[in-house]
């Protein structure tokens, strides 16, 4: 396929990101931090950020490094930084998770674990926000999509930062009373920057381009995706002016409620630009990434009706944790897995059947996959998240864990069919490769670039 290359360490953030997520899951199903305890106890940060940095940070980057090329029609900047800011956030993962076990007398506690988790995965997040910038500027004027994503990197530089300025009160390095109040009022802002600011935006962005591609609709910016784009780019003001207010040592929970309100009216403009690209498409038929996204999107807009109903009916600090689960677990991660489903198929299929295109007889992308298989684990899935949901909004701790355990089995079996096109388990004998081509590595690119 023409003017389409490959991120040669995309399917090793994925794997990593997957690993994270299993991990994330079963601490979780075994009772251990986060939601059992308060969010700022040292074992629910080992969840917290297992899950948000771990296996959302990984899969995210993973995926900008193939798809911000796509959107600029450009090659990827400075690519050679692709695997030191994979090795860069794993190991300021383990530095972090370390100093976090630590604090929960799990571990001894070095007090230098946490800063150093801080500063290398600050190195790695410059990375990638060198690499995403560095692609898309040369390509102006941007299209929607790529604003979005451009965008996105403002709260993950402010995300990143603050993190970083969170371990050094945290491991007894400094005192100062401004990061003092930092840690102990900046960090709902701090959370909302990762998975709002950052993660939130780059989806929707990403997700315009890639529903519009899957289900061939026209291509055309759209005032309700400007409303979108406005509305983010307020939201992520207020809570980086919430931020300020706390080193100020003042109230930093009015902005963020703003904040939260303004996001909540953007999704919902988001939902109606999602179901006029869904009522043009070409393609009637739809795939099963394109219904899981469409789930996840719906989970999205679930979260912020939930906040408006509990804040009107004035119940609003019951559903925080429910609500945010369903985010986490309903929208970022309903929507990653989709997309996993499809984006592992197509470059598995590029990977190998791009160089012999037009020469011999070749399959169909979902070939390279059982749909009617995994379409079952996505239900499992998704039920799961809510059943979930549901248990923390009415304290149903036993339901809530053994939901967690559904959950983890659904994910398993989504990572073996995440496995399947890799191993073209699943391709027709009569458009098979000659044996030796599919010898390769599952989510490793060989030393000489194509993968084995």
């Amino acid at each position: 396929m023409p003017g389409v290359t490959i991120s040669r360490w995309t399917m090793t953030y994925f794997a990593a990101a997957l690993i994270c997520l299993v991990a994330g899951l079963a601490l979780m199903a075994s009772g251990f931090g986060y939601p059992f305890l308060p969010a700022e106890d040292p074992a629910s940060l080992v969840v917290i950020h297992l899950v948000a940095i771990g296996w959302l940070g990984l899969l995210f980057a993973g995926s900008l490094l193939q798809f911000v090329p796509v959107l600029a029609s450009r090659q990827l900047h400075s690519a050679f930084l692709a695997l030191p800011v994979l090795l860069l956030t794993v190991a300021g993962l383990f530095f972090l998770l370390a100093g976090f076990l630590g604090l929960a007398d799990i571990l001894p506690l070095w007090t230098w674990s946490l800063p150093l988790g801080g500063m290398l995965l600050t190195l790695a997040f410059a990375g990638l926000c060198w690499m995403v910038i560095g692609t898309l500027a040369p390509a102006r004027p941007l299209p929607v999509p790529s604003k979005f994503v451009a965008l996105g990197c403002v709260p993950l530089v402010g995300f990143t930062v603050v993190g970083l300025l969170f371990t050094l009160p945290l491991s007894g390095l400094s005192d100062d009373p401004h990061l003092v109040d930092l840690v102990l009022k900046a960090g709902p802002a701090h959370a909302y920057l990762g998975l709002v600011g950052w993660m939130t935006v780059t989806a929707i962005g990403v997700s315009y381009r890639l529903l519009t591609m899957f289900l061939l609709s026209p291509e055309r910016t759209r005032a309700t995706s400007r409303i979108v784009g406005w509305l983010t780019a307020a939201a992520i003001a207020a809570a980086i002016v919430g931020i300020i207010l706390a080193v100020a040592g003042m109230d930093a929970d009015p902005p963020l409620d703003l904040a939260v309100a303004i996001g909540g009216i953007a999704v919902l403009f988001y939902a109606v630009d999602i179901y006029s690209i869904f009522r043009e498409r070409k393609r009637k038929a739809v795939e099963m990434n394109v219904l899981a996204s469409l789930v996840a999107i719906a989970m999205l807009v679930a979260c912020f009706l939930l906040f408006g109903i509990s804040i009107a009916a004035g119940t609003a600090g019951d559903m925080i944790v429910p609500g945010v689960y369903l985010f986490t677990f309903g929208w970022l991660t309903g929507l990653g897995l989709g997309q996993l489903y499809k984006i592992v198929a197509f470059m598995t299929w590029l990977e190998f059947y791009g160089p012999v295109l037009g020469r011999i007889a070749v399959p169909r992308v979902q070939d390279l996959v059982n749909e009617r298989r995994a379409s079952a684990w996505f239900a499992l899935y998704f039920g799961a998240t809510a059943t979930a949901a549901i248990a923390l909004a009415v304290d149903g701790h036993d339901m809530f864990r053994w939901a967690t355990v559904v959950q983890l089995m659904a994910v398993c079996a989504l990572a073996f069919e995440f496995v399947q096109p890799r191993r073209l388990a699943t391709v027709p004998p009569a458009t098979g490769l000659p044996a030796g081509i599919a010898d390769h590595h599952l989510f490793l690119p060989s030393v000489n670039g194509r993968p084995r």
